[in-house]
């Protein structure tokens, strides 16, 4: 019960790691927002851990206020935010991204960094603490050809988290990163361009430990980063990756 009568909002927790997160949360006593673009998907996730559902644009300014204002109204306050929320570019050669698909990983996984930090880290000054934990990737630290703009958002997310930090530490608000590898999410064929034995082969021979990173991997991590436990540790971009950055 690491987490016991915290209040936490997990972006994009509707389904893969953002899922596992509130799992996790929910599990170690949380009160757990699951929001997400998918209401349906949010609600399902609620149910099963009795938390709340909100759908949310996090790309949309007005829409994450609306979220922040839900969370406020039905607990007080946020002690926890997870921006797990991401979007990706199918694999191809950089020149070749389009216009709307670069506008669109950026928004989501980047922009949304800024919006969520807009409307809550306030609440968090004014408290004293509180616990910020954004979801990178190891495309940020070691990027994967033909993901050229993914990977970049993704490096952005690392930058922002320790400026976050270092400007937020004198607050009481701390900030952390996750760096996931490849996981069996609903991204993982966007990463790959195709889902068949062939390309899986060749993204696990990348992964020393030999498997995709799961939800219960990430959830396990997010907790521990979001617990008192880890009262001493902010501005770090911690991999869970299988060894693939060493």
């Amino acid at each position: 019960m690491r987490l016991k009568d915290r209040t936490a909002i997990v972006t994009g927790a509707g389904s893969g790691f953002g899922a596992g997160i509130a799992r996790a949360f929910a599990a170690e006593g949380a009160r757990v927002m699951v929001a997400d673009i998918n209401a349906e998907a949010a609600g399902a996730v609620a149910a099963e851990v009795g938390g709340l559902a909100q759908a949310v644009d996090v790309a949309d300014g007005a829409s994450v206020a609306a979220m922040a204002a839900a969370a406020q109204a039905a607990w007080g306050r946020v002690d926890i935010l997870v921006n797990n929320a991401g979007v990706t570019h199918l694999p191809a050669f950089l020149e070749d991204v389009s216009e709307d698909d670069f506008d669109r990983v950026l928004a989501v996984n980047a922009k949304s960094v800024y919006l969520t930090a807009r409307a809550l880290v306030p609440g968090m000054k004014a408290a004293g603490r509180g616990a910020i934990l954004n979801i990178a990737s190891t495309a940020g630290v070691s990027p994967r050809p033909r993901l050229n703009w993914y990977n970049a958002s993704k490096g952005w997310v690392i930058t922002a988290t320790r400026a976050m930090a270092v400007e937020l530490a004198p607050f009481g608000v701390r900030v952390n990163a996750l760096n996931p590898v490849a996981g069996e999410t609903p991204l993982l064929k966007s990463f790959m361009g195709e889902d068949t034995p062939e390309m899986r082969a060749k993204f696990l021979a990348t992964i020393p430990l030999g498997r995709f990173s799961t939800p219960a991997d990430i959830g396990a991590a997010a907790a521990f980063l979001c617990s008192d436990e880890a009262a001493m540790i902010t501005g770090v971009a911690m991999e869970v990756d299988g060894g693939r950055c060493i």
